[in-house]
């Protein structure tokens, strides 16, 4: 019973980090176990905002020595950052294991999808390291608790962007832990990530599929394939509304997802259409969520709202 919800300003800036709060806040009842953002802004030009982590928020309870094994990883990781054609512009600790990066790279260094893989793949191959997002406008946040705590300790209320994704889970099937919370970084596509509400029965066959095709997986979550599943598709020439309109075909289960890239958010529903989905489209804004109450949390006046059909694939330009 997750729930999941998304916000994009047309041709403007606008306080998401703040909405997205909001409407998470409102849905907590969905699921208390975990809280993600995915925020959009707007970074300096030819820079690339990593988000990572280098422990999990249960590890940091197990005495000394995981305290020396974070600054360890971390350390470590920028020494494979410079290796790697890298400078570290600016660092942010968001939390003790979670950090911030604001990079840029030697020109020439980081121009390809083949590069961002061999990039990532050199960073999470440090123990205990995950990237969870990396790119020119996203920025990944997620973390074990509801979203005021976690909006409260990354400091997300006074994010500006253009749009947002966030979901509120309830653990069934796969740990309480970052790993296997939302959203998901569709992995090695720079600034796309996806939320995701519903259960998929054919994971298994998908994952080992897109694992031969040599994309990786971080946890055992489902919702996990759906980025990668959209990642793979667009590796191979699709354009992000067609690796969605497959995604229906192709998946299976009761599902409703939102993607998000650097200028878009999509929104998909299974042909059962079993999960829910509220959306409002005025001239300047579109929000959507899992139940209508998170939508009017950013609104103070009366608005008109609407549900998608089965099988609906949509997608809105920032």
């Amino acid at each position: 019973m997750c729930g999941i919800a998304g916000v994009i300003h047309r041709g403007s800036r606008a306080d998401v980090g703040f909405e997205m709060t909001s409407m998470l806040r409102a849905l907590k009842h969905r699921g208390p176990d975990s809280t993600g953002f995915a925020l959009y802004g707007q970074p300096q030009r030819g820079e690339f905002v990593l988000r990572f982590k280098v422990a999990e928020q249960e590890d940091m309870s197990k005495g000394f020595d995981i305290h020396r094994q974070v600054v360890e990883r971390r350390a470590e990781v920028d020494r494979r950052i410079a290796q790697m054609g890298g400078e570290i512009v600016m660092e942010e600790p968001a939390t003790e294991y979670a950090f911030r990066y604001q990079l840029r790279f030697k020109p020439g260094t980081m121009n390809s999808l083949e590069a961002y893989k061999k990039f990532a793949d050199y960073i999470e191959d440090i123990d205990g390291a995950e990237i969870l997002s990396l790119g020119h406008a996203l920025e990944l946040i997620k973390d074990l608790g509801d979203a005021e705590r976690v909006s409260g300790d990354y400091k997300l209320s006074q994010f500006k962007g253009t749009h947002a994704i966030g979901h509120t889970r309830m653990a069934t099937e796969s740990d309480v832990d970052i790993r296997s919370a939302h959203p998901y970084w569709a992995y090695p596509f720079m600034d796309v990530s996806v939320v995701h509400n519903g259960q998929l029965t054919n994971y298994w066959g998908f994952r080992r599929q897109l694992e031969h095709r040599g994309h990786r997986f971080m946890s055992n979550c489902d919702s996990e394939l759906i980025a990668v599943y959209l990642a793979d598709r667009m590796h191979r020439g699709a354009n992000l509304e067609e690796a969605m309109h497959a995604s229906v075909a192709e998946l299976d289960g009761v599902f409703t997802y939102l993607v998000a890239t650097s200028d878009k958010l999509g929104m998909a529903k299974d042909t059962m259409a079993a999960k829910p989905m509220v959306l409002f489209e005025s001239s300047d804004l579109v929000a959507m969520a899992s139940e209508e109450v998170a939508i009017r949390s950013i609104f103070p006046k009366e608005i008109d709202t609407w549900d998608p059909y089965d099988g609906e694939v949509r997608v809105w330009q920032s």
